[in-house]
């Protein structure tokens, strides 16, 4: 594979199916303006590039999507950048949420199947995965509360599931997608920065509340202000220190995530552009039995600190 050819493979898989607010089209994709002329270009033996050139085109709308008339463009676009509030990933937010139903409906026809025999193997599945949860924040959270176990097991789930998305063939979902309309389609959602971040933040959030709940809003602007240094005279220095320790959580909670998935995403794509089928057979198996243990870990990790950033966020002193 040349080089251009590698670049626009990577470009394309890493590419987010991206929605502009402000016009509802579809970011880097277009279509022909005239789909007629287009069509006879294609038959006559002409590439899908010089057609939608010789014919012009548009952008491509959120309602054509699916309809087979949209087609990647690639190039630096400053709609396509990571940090973007005029953009909507779609495909990460549609599988985040699909994802999270699907953890809903499991866990529910698991609880429906309870009886007092033989527990099906589901069951006793899903029943050590709630085990291993309630022993973890049972350790770590010695306070009583509602929230956070039920907070705990879902996060370890949710994120398992966004993780797992990373083990199917790296084509496999992309060209469906393709076949179907859509130019392009991102399946490891955790593998967004705006996923992870937004989780953490949400996180972050329940630091505050925690706090607030048992701390006090006084004593949660004394741990600002008068922790390390007990005085009044170290104030502004213990509010940087402090402020920094806790704005430091939800940032490397979400990145780390985040830094993780992308990494294993970009392995299973470079294995791809290597030329004989048989050694990227030989490399993407270990590859992926490895990680099978990652993409645990990263849900374990993420899970153990929302445990105990709340379990510091309840503490008294």
């Amino acid at each position: 594979m040349s080089e251009s050819n590698s670049q626009g493979y990577i470009s394309h898989h890493l590419h987010f199916l991206q929605v502009d607010l402000r016009d509802f089209s579809v970011v880097d994709s277009v279509k022909a303006t005239d789909q007629s002329a287009f069509q006879q270009c294609m038959t006559n033996g002409g590439e899908q590039e010089n057609c939608l050139t010789q014919v012009g085109t548009e952008k491509c709308k959120l309602t054509d999507l699916g309809s087979g008339v949209c087609y990647a463009e690639h190039h630096a676009s400053a709609e396509s950048k990571i940090v973007n509030p005029y953009t909507l990933n779609l495909d990460s937010l549609g599988l985040t949420v699909i994802l999270g139903f699907l953890f809903l409906i499991l866990f529910k026809y698991a609880s429906k199947k309870t009886t007092t025999g033989v527990p099906s193997k589901l069951q006793c599945f899903l029943e050590m995965i709630f085990e291993f949860v309630q022993s973890t924040v049972t350790s770590i959270f010695k306070r009583k509360s509602k929230l956070i176990a039920p907070l705990s097991l879902t996060v370890f789930m949710w994120i398992f599931f966004m993780n797992l998305m990373d083990l199917l063939p790296i084509d496999l979902i992309p060209e469906l997608a393709k076949k179907l309309g859509i130019p392009y389609f991102r399946v490891v959602p955790s593998a967004d920065v705006n996923v992870t971040l937004s989780m953490a933040v949400c996180v972050f959030l329940l630091i505050f509340a925690f706090s607030f709940k048992n701390i006090g809003v006084t004593g949660f602007l004394k741990s600002l202000t008068l922790h390390p240094f007990h005085h009044w005279a170290f104030i502004p220095v213990n509010f940087l220190l402090e402020g920094v320790s806790l704005l430091s959580k939800p940032i490397s909670l979400g990145l780390r995530l985040f830094g993780n998935m992308y990494a294993g995403e970009m392995i299973f794509i470079l294995i791809a552009l290597l030329p004989l089928w048989y050694i990227q057979w030989v490399l993407n198996v270990p590859w992926a039995l490895f990680h099978i243990l990652i993409v645990t870990l990263q849900a374990f990790i993420f899970m153990v600190l929302t445990i105990v950033y709340l379990s510091m966020a309840s503490e008294e002193d």
